[in-house]
């Protein structure tokens, strides 16, 4: 996927502070890619060093994550969608395309739609649609029943961030008995090393739990809405299995996405998962290839 190009971080002055970006490559049109609800934005480990060879990649850590954890809330796609409308205004004089994995899509459709003047098109990757509640929750028993939800769908992601360990090699282990991971993907050990914070014994996963909770309860589809077309073409990339590597429990069946986004052009990227659709090397070159096609 070509040589590695530059890198570095850098802070973007945001609500209560600053936002951290790592960014990838120094001329060229400018991306901003978000992460995904637990992650950072070295989720774009194997992504940004590509593009970056003629593009400037610049990836958020959202607030209550990475090097913004300490950022305060209020979190929400809203505030999330703020944060990098301000990112955008940093790098660019005009409009970008936005690519977000998981619910870094929900955050860039909600860029779109709130700023839509600072967007060009986007890249959807596995996420950005309404997720369907899963069966038994009630939606009318309010924020509650989306916590129940938020723990049959991501409980086993969401279970890491209350827990604490003796060293990064602990951490390691962990990620490594995920179904996701085997055979390890390339990108993995740069993403996990980047994703603890603290001291030896006690060190913990950077990601906020208030954050997380937070914002999942914006994923799903309630009673009382509506599919609704973004205001920019876009694309959807789907990992035809799940957060598990379950082929028979994706994260998004085949057209629920064009179903909920109306326009929106969705194709299935091969022999992937949730994880590896950006971590592993043939999901990375899928979705950067992608970027490259977008007009």
């Amino acid at each position: 996927m070509g040589d590695v190009v530059a890198y570095r971080m850098e802070g973007v002055p945001v609500r209560g502070g600053e936002l951290r970006v790592g960014v990838w490559g120094e001329r060229g049109p400018v991306i901003v890619a978000v992460h995904g609800i637990t992650s950072s934005h070295l989720a774009w480990t194997l992504i940004g060093p590509e593009l970056g060879r003629d593009h400037r990649v610049v990836a958020v850590d959202l607030r209550g994550r990475g090097g913004s954890r300490d950022l305060p809330g209020p979190y929400g796609m809203a505030a999330h969608a703020a944060d990098v409308a301000e990112v955008i205004r940093a790098y660019a004089d005009g409009p970008v395309l936005l690519v977000g994995h998981s619910m870094g899509g929900f955050v860039v459709a909600e860029t779109a739609r709130r700023f839509p003047d600072l967007v060009e098109r986007l890249i959807l990757v596995d996420g950005g649609a309404p997720l369907p509640l899963p069966p038994g929750v009630d939606p009318s028993a309010g924020p509650a029943a989306l916590e129940e939800a938020i723990a049959t769908t991501v409980g086993a992601v969401f279970a890491r961030l209350t827990m604490t360990f003796p060293d990064r090699d602990a951490y390691l282990a962990l990620w490594r008995q995920h179904p996701s991971f085997g055979p390890w993907p390339e990108g993995a050990d740069a993403y996990l090393a980047y994703d603890v914070v603290g001291q030896e014994p006690e060190l913990r996963a950077a990601c906020r739990m208030e954050a997380a909770v937070r914002d999942g309860q914006d994923l799903y589809a309630l009673p009382g809405m509506a599919p609704e077309p973004l205001p920019r073409p876009a694309v959807f990339l789907r990992a035809p299995r799940g957060m598990f590597d379950d082929p028979d429990a994706p994260l998004y069946p085949p057209g629920r996405a064009s179903e909920w986004l109306p326009g929106v052009t969705e194709s299935d990227v091969p022999d992937v998962n949730h994880y590896t659709i950006t971590l592993g090397r043939e999901g990375a070159e899928t979705v950067a290839a992608a970027v490259r096609a977008a007009p």
